[in-house]
């Protein structure tokens, strides 16, 4: 397979979890590189992604230098299987463990996301007690500790686009399913509905929702999906390829080829046309939170 067949975001992020290792064992790139008998050339580049190859056990051995635990060891030496893939599907479970995130790395990289969400409030846009009630049902076999830790990882991510200094830009269309599918009671779903409607007016996010009355706007029912971007080198280019991420229950898909990308811009084009503009959005979004406070 040739390098122009083959997917670039494995290695990419195999790359952006060791330098992120590697500066958290407080390692220089010419200390880590002496310390592995290497140029610090082939490391660097092994950091930037642009290793075509890459061994197991060369993955290892950074991993023990860095004191990286082995969970995330594993994930890590899966990530270097998966570096010839021509497309990428992480399945829970298979090379990958399945809690270790591999897209938190991902976003917390991009300087731009859209995201479209039918049924569900984002991520990064969720209240605690929103992701409380959510993750309590999901993760059924965690402890106490453990479900407020995946809650503070999750407002960890949310300074992606909350942060003071350069947050990344947001677009997010939900359909009105979204914000009109109680979960938990009337004043967990309230406060999140005025939570969206609040951090929209920030300069930085742009929400729209779409209402039923818009039917299906590009001739079928959408999932769930977030568009990743990465922002522009010094010479106007693409410091990395968008990616589109598209979660389902059994797996992740990560798509880069244009083609796949340019389909689902194209797609979130026409479903941001056919969404009510921010201010009706926002107006919409404390009407019925103000509806769901008044039940009984």
């Amino acid at each position: 397979m040739s390098e122009s067949e083959s997917s670039t975001l494995p290695r990419r992020q195999l790359g952006r979890y060791l330098r992120d290792a590697r500066e958290a064992a407080n390692l220089t790139l010419e200390e880590a590189a002496t310390l592995m008998e290497w140029g610090k050339s082939t490391l660097q580049r092994l950091e930037k992604g642009q290793t075509e190859r890459v061994r197991s056990r060369v993955v290892q051995e950074l991993c023990e230098l860095y004191s990286i635990d082995e969970e995330k060891t594993a994930a890590l030496k899966g990530l270097a299987q998966q570096v010839p893939a021509k497309s990428w599907w992480h399945s829970y479970g298979d090379l990958i463990p399945a809690n270790f995130n591999l897209y938190v790395g991902l976003e917390a990289a991009a300087r731009c996301l859209t995201i479209y969400q039918p049924m569900i409030i984002p991520g990064l846009l969720q209240t605690a007690d929103y992701t409380r009630v959510l993750d309590r049902t999901y993760f059924d076999t965690d402890t106490d500790t453990e479900l407020e830790r995946r809650i503070e990882l999750k407002r960890q991510r949310q300074a992606i686009i909350f942060r003071g200094r350069k947050p990344a830009a947001a677009s997010v269309v939900l359909h009105e399913a979204a914000i009109r599918t109680l979960l938990g009671d009337r004043h967990i779903m309230s406060a999140q509905l005025r939570h969206l409607a609040n951090v929209s007016t920030r300069r930085n996010i742009e929400l729209r929702v779409l209402p039923y009355r818009a039917g299906f706007p590009v001739g079928l029912a959408l999932p769930p999906f977030v568009l990743l971007e990465f922002g522009a080198d010094a010479k106007g280019g693409p410091v990395e390829p968008t990616v589109v991420f598209a979660e389902s229950f059994t797996g992740s898909m990560y798509l880069e080829r244009p083609a796949d990308v340019d389909r689902y811009q194209n797609a979130y084009a026409v479903v941001r046309e056919a969404a009510m503009n921010p201010q009706p959005s926002r107006d919409l979004l404390r009407e019925i939170a103000r509806e769901i406070e008044s039940e009984h």
